[in-house]
């Protein structure tokens, strides 16, 4: 996925210091925050977030939810392999957008979830990921049939009704 708007303001900036740092001279400006690791994470740029984390940049869950919301698989294994944190977020995005191999690998893995992860799938129309997501233990609330019925999801809708769904 291109980087777009802020996200590519960001990456250019942290391009300019990186070849700044390695030509032996200090970046002048460079955001060196959580939010450069979640911005390359949500761009897929691994080398970036490598680079980052190596050199000392603090990062957070939004790294591994940006990284979940957008399908970047490899990033996101690589940042949980070097101990970047997540929480249900990770979930819940990749249930919106329909990352089932990434559902499957953060259940592997421990990855916390919660109601929000199912209310994500139906507001995305995502039905084999509520199936997937219900059958493997993870819990719903009302929620669920609210934001099905508001998207205009009958059959998720239907389905969640007749499986217990308040």
């Amino acid at each position: 996925m291109a980087a777009h708007g802020i996200q590519r303001h960001v990456l250019v900036l942290l391009k300019v210091a990186i070849w700044k740092f390695s030509n032996g001279s200090e970046p002048i400006v460079c955001l060196w925050d959580a939010e450069a690791c979640s911005k390359a994470a949500a761009s897929g740029h691994l080398s970036i977030l490598m680079w980052l984390h190596e050199n000392g940049c603090p990062w957070d869950e939004k790294t591994c939810h940006k990284a979940a919301k957008y399908g970047h698989f490899k990033l996101l294994e690589w940042a949980r392999d070097k101990g970047c944190p997540w929480d249900s977020r990770t979930w819940s995005s990749a249930a919106k957008f329909g990352h089932i191999a990434i559902l499957k690998w953060a259940h592997e893995n421990g990855c916390p979830w919660d109601e929000e992860t199912c209310s994500s799938a139906a507001q995305g129309g995502q039905f084999a990921i509520l199936q997937w997501a219900h059958e493997n233990g993870c819990p719903w609330n009302s929620w669920t049939c609210r934001i099905a019925a508001r998207g205009g999801h009958l059959e998720i809708l239907k389905w969640a009704r007749g499986n217990g769904c308040p």
